[in-house]
């Protein structure tokens, strides 16, 4: 007899459901991608019965395997794919609207008008977010003014608003829960991160009826229970965070101070700052890490808009490359990018420069650039854009950073975490199991029903895989810095002459 945690993990690009045993690996993983919808220059949507359909299909084929009892999974643990905006009929589930992803930017002139009108200082105060259409709020002010009757719908209580947690637990329980945890609350702009409720003046500011808002749970407790008609019982739902909360759950950052990069479709670099917010002057947002036993873990976080994407870009939109784990073969085949620099702003530039009209760009070519080089210069970027972060994130807090622990897909390209480790001057710390999001929602889930004890227990599952230790001299590392930095700057003149 196994028992086990089930995780569904929800992603930009595909659902997984993982099973997790107390020794926190995993015990069978099951997933599937889903269509990826580009309306407009810009604009990225998802079909919400994608999501809820890949994720549903990924979990019963999980426990269809037989691999666990179904009468031995313990509990539900749910992470997701933040900020992205579904709102959705209460009565039949049925959404309004494709879902509006975070790495859409339509939002960015109401974002500037906002601005304009001196609203930014107190968003920033309660929300401990830059105002930014990275965020769910303008994303609902945008479905409530262009869905055809929506803001009297919601006015009369009749549509729901969520997260992707928020939605996936709502049809999980049959609609009998409309809840969203602290930490995914924290990454819509309508939260106010020092009371843990939703914020009045942000709500009349942006006219959202307060109606179509979740209820705010704490990340590791009693969520709903999963219908018996999904899984064959009733299963409680337990563990709900955002994905990169979640990786920094599954990384075990509880001492302030310890910091985690993920790289996903994005990249994300999270460092605890323990239990009471602190403001960012160097482009971080503050943000509310897990809610647990009564008290909320905060967090500083630098958001990279590509990552993993970027790759993606080479594989399917350049077709250089024809698959991932190709690049770091091809990136180590030579030398270096020759000065190339690769600026990914495909969807505008995140921390720490918060440009939403900076675009994609390459710098340095010459009639020697070739393929390679191209390859190999997107994969630096995805390092230099976190050093830009870890840089930051320093500097807001005056901790020397010991060392950076990674997760997600990326970190399996050794030639990407060795250059990673060059650029930042830190030893860079891979763990074995790379799939720390979907083990910290079976970590937050398994707490709240005493499958795991405590936090220590937890720890001691952490092993490291390889540690790649940093092997560029000094000079070089800055001299390939600053011309990533002169890159940026190149981009972000391009940006300034928008329409």
């Amino acid at each position: 007899m196994t028992r086990a945690v089930l995780s569904l993990d929800q992603g930009t690009t595909s659902s997984r459901a993982i099973l997790f045993g107390q020794n926190g690996r995993s015990l069978g993983v099951k997933y599937q991608d889903f269509p990826q919808i580009f309306p407009h220059p810009g604009w990225v949507e998802h079909n919400p019965e994608d999501i809820w359909q890949s994720q549903l299909s990924s979990a019963q084929s999980l426990l269809a395997s037989g691999d666990v009892a179904i009468e031995d999974i313990v509990a539900i643990g749910v992470t997701n794919q933040r900020e992205t905006t579904i709102i959705w009929d209460r009565v039949t589930g049925e959404p309004i609207h494709n879902a509006i992803v975070w790495q859409d930017r339509r939002t960015a002139a109401f974002c500037d008008e906002l601005k304009a009108a001196g609203h930014e200082a107190m968003i920033r105060q309660k929300t401990g977010l830059v105002l930014d259409p990275y965020f769910s709020a303008t994303k609902v002010r945008w479905l409530l003014d262009h869905v055809e009757g929506a803001r009297e719908r919601a006015e009369r209580g009749e549509l729901a608003f969520g997260t992707v947690d928020s939605f996936l637990i709502y049809r999980l329980t049959g609609g009998r829960s409309h809840v969203i945890d602290y930490s995914n609350a924290s990454r819509t702009m309508l939260f106010n991160i020092h009371e843990l409720t939703w914020d009045d003046e942000i709500l009349s500011l942006l006219d959202i009826p307060r109606a179509l808002l979740p209820e705010p749970m704490e990340s590791s407790t009693l969520l709903g229970e999963a219908d018996p008609q999904w899984f064959g019982r009733a299963i409680p739902i337990t563990g709900d965070a955002g994905d990169q909360q979640a990786a920094s759950f599954g990384q075990t950052l509880f001492t302030p101070g310890m910091a985690k990069q993920t790289y996903g479709t994005g990249g994300f670099l999270m460092m605890n700052i323990g239990d009471k917010p602190q403001p960012s002057t160097h482009g971080m947002l503050t943000t509310v890490a897990w809610g647990l036993n009564g008290e909320a873990t905060y967090a500083f976080e630098g958001a990279i808009f590509m990552a993993g994407a970027s790759v993606q870009w080479l594989r399917d939109s350049l077709q250089i490359v024809t698959s991932a784990p190709e690049t770091e073969a091809i990136a180590t085949s030579i030398e270096t990018s020759g000065e190339v620099y690769v600026v990914p702003a495909f969807t505008g530039l995140g921390a720490p420069y918060w440009n939403p009209y900076a675009r994609a760009s390459i710098f340095g070519l010459s009639r020697g650039t070739g393929r390679a080089e191209i390859i190999r210069a997107t994969l630096e970027a995805v390092a230099y854009q976190t050093r830009d972060v870890l840089d930051a994130m320093q500097q807001d807090t005056g901790v020397e950073l010991p060392e950076l622990r990674v997760d997600g897909g990326m970190v399996l390209n050794n030639f990407l975490m060795q250059f990673q480790a060059d650029i930042i001057g830190k030893p860079v710390l891979r763990p074995e199991v790379p799939e720390t999001t979907a083990l910290g929602a079976a970590y937050l889930a398994g707490l709240a029903v005493g499958f795991w004890d405590d936090l220590d227990q937890i720890t001691a599952n952490w092993h490291l895989n390889r540690r790649f230790d940093p092997a560029m001299a000094e000079a070089d590392r800055e001299a390939s810095y600053r011309g990533w930095q002169r890159a940026v700057k190149a981009a972000l003149v391009w940006a300034d002459g928008h329409d």
